[in-house]
């Protein structure tokens, strides 16, 4: 959904509180002029819902493609209630901005579908700088600070679905 139509927090309903919430943030560090806002975006909603700074670990890596393997290492540590990603992927002249954007989609799609904590997507796609310094604390926002949002309503969910008896494949 476009950033303009966003609509995330349901008609400004406060988040949930997560009780002793730990939380890992990977920043690419390509493209950090970006990836920096977005997580000084996260930080900084954690901050605003109450959340102590040790709260959040923060982990940096190379690239974007790199998000993946990083995040399927914290989940493994079983040291956290969701893991978030962030990173920018600006599209260049050749097809590497595709095939980026498909490794790292498919990776942490795979993620989700098997992790017991959820994986945020905070990589933005875009065409160009200004479309992603928009999204990056600009005229659209921060989707830092979104991921946060999503993370925390994600952990509410799994919270509240532990109680109820279901059956896994």
């Amino acid at each position: 959904m476009s950033t303009e139509l966003r609509s995330i927090d349901g008609g400004n309903a406060p988040l949930p509180k997560i009780s002793n919430f730990k939380i890992a943030i990977v920043a690419a560090e390509w493209n950090h002029k970006i990836t920096d806002a977005l997580l000084s975006g996260a930080l900084e909603k954690l901050r605003e819902e109450g959340y102590p700074d040790d709260c959040a670990s923060v982990f940096r890596v190379p690239g974007t493609v790199e998000l993946t393997f990083a995040a399927s290492f914290l989940i493994k540590l079983n040291s956290y209630d969701a893991v978030i990603v962030l990173g920018c992927v600006i599209r260049g002249d050749t097809a590497h901005f595709d095939y980026v954007c498909q490794s790292v989609t498919e990776g942490i799609t795979a993620l989700n579908a098997k992790a017991d904590i959820p994986v945020i997507f905070g990589v933005l796609t875009t065409d160009n700088e200004q479309q992603a310094l928009d999204r990056a604390g600009g005229r659209l926002g921060n989707k830092g600070s979104e991921a946060v949002e999503c993370a925390i309503k994600m952990r509410d969910f799994v919270d509240k679905s532990l109680g109820i008896p279901f059956a896994l494949e």
